[in-house]
């Protein structure tokens, strides 16, 4: 798009004047196909494309921008990306967007922050960071508390270090519809550990764990933990555990069940046979539903990094897991049973490279290998943050049954 416009030194002042008679909003767009570095030099080349760079309503910046955010873990930034707070012709709104989704070691240690007004820095912490971090503002000012939380999520991906969180809370989503928030030390928190002492207390220390990612955002990812079994009653279910990982109506479409499918039986050829016992083929759907998307909204407070962007629908981006079986079952006809714990677990710089020969992003995979023992607080205000149709019969605080 750059070479179309033939910006160059040479350029004839009357094919400028053709582009310049193109609609604002034609412009923009043509703008915005352009890379950073091309960009800001077309918007110092006359005064009519400055003002269409620097207007907020057209913005041709959200483009190239966004294709720099949704870069792979392994692609950096545009070196232009990390200087634009000094341009004038950037609309400062765009940092609202950088500000929630970029990676936090380029945020602190590379990119040059503007000046944004206390609502935005307010925006940017709620669409970055859990509800329940805001327990941290206690005093100073949103960019203060914003700051302080990105350097703490970064310390702690590098580290051990629990000084500013001893305990670390966690969810439980019991099979008769409550839910408890329980803590155990940060020190010491395994949620591996701590599921298999739930397992036991429900008889159900003979069946295997199975882990889901829920969602992922720019420092954590929710992940679930959970019992999958073919029960001979219906007493055991725990059908909220279904109902938090698939939102009710919310399915794959046609195209993405036929892929995953495909997927699947490529893993398991090779794999070997081991791995038939553990994931089985897709069963077909057996619901069809309406337009869900007049009952859910996309999450933004906080908001999903991109392969997760669509949530609580379904992101075609192979990265969001949380699929493996259709209609009412699970992977080879199966259902939760028993209760299910929700964690926030941190993310690294190496917390998505694959460590087991199993499937990526799933049960073990998901919690072995570097960078991934480190976890947060994940509270009932997060809870309903990420799953706002989550009924819960009653939330208790603390272990038993509440009064």
């Amino acid at each position: 798009m750059y070479s179309v416009l033939q910006v160059s030194p040479r350029i004839s002042s009357q094919r400028m004047g053709g582009f310049d008679k193109l609609p604002v909003e034609l412009i923009a767009d043509i703008l915005g196909e352009l890379d950073l570095g091309s960009l800001i030099v077309v918007s110092y080349l006359s005064k009519r494309l400055l003002a269409i760079a620097s207007e907020p309503s057209l913005n041709p910046w959200r483009t190239p921008i966004r294709r720099n955010l949704h870069a792979t873990e392994d692609t950096s930034y545009d070196p232009h990306l990390k200087n634009l707070s000094v341009r004038r012709s950037v609309p400062r709104q765009n940092w609202v967007e950088i500000l929630s989704i970029a990676k936090a070691h380029w945020l602190l240690y590379e990119a040059t922050i503007p000046n944004l007004k206390a609502t935005e820095w307010e925006e940017c912490f709620k669409r970055r960071f859990l509800p329940g971090w805001q327990k941290w503002k206690k005093e100073g000012s949103w960019k203060e508390v914003f700051m302080k939380m990105l350097h703490r999520s970064e310390h702690r991906t590098h580290s051990s270090c629990t000084a500013d969180e001893a305990w670390t809370k966690y969810v439980i989503l019991n099979r008769n519809g409550s839910a408890n928030e329980l803590e155990a030390s940060s020190r010491t928190f395994n949620p591996m550990q701590i599921f298999n002492e739930h397992k036991l207390q429900s008889n159900l220390a003979h069946l295997e764990t199975h882990i889901r990612l829920v969602v992922e955002f720019a420092d954590v990812r929710i992940i679930a933990l959970g019992v999958l079994h073919k029960p001979r009653s219906s007493f055991i279910l725990n059908r909220n555990a279904r109902i938090f990982l698939h939102p009710p109506g919310v399915e794959k479409d046609e195209s993405e069940r036929e892929a995953e499918a495909d997927e699947w039986q490529s893993a398991r050829s090779s794999v070997g046979s081991d791995f038939s016992q553990t994931i089985a083929e897709p069963a077909p759907a057996t619901r069809t539903y309406g337009d869900v998307r007049q009952v859910y909204r996309r999450l933004v407070h906080p908001l999903p990094t991109p392969v997760h962007c669509n949530y609580p629908f379904y992101t075609p981006s192979g990265e969001d897991k949380r699929w493996f079986g259709f209609g009412e079952d699970e992977e080879g006809g199966k259902q939760w049973v028993g209760g299910l714990m929700i964690t926030a677990q941190l993310v690294g710089p190496r917390t998505k490279e694959p460590f087991t020969e199993g499937p990526r992003l799933q049960d073990l995979d998901l919690v072995n290998g570097p960078n991934r023992v480190q976890f947060a607080s994940f509270n009932f205000n997060d809870l309903e943050a990420i799953a706002p149709w989550l009924e819960l019969t009653k939330k208790i605080e603390g272990p038993g049954l509440g009064n």
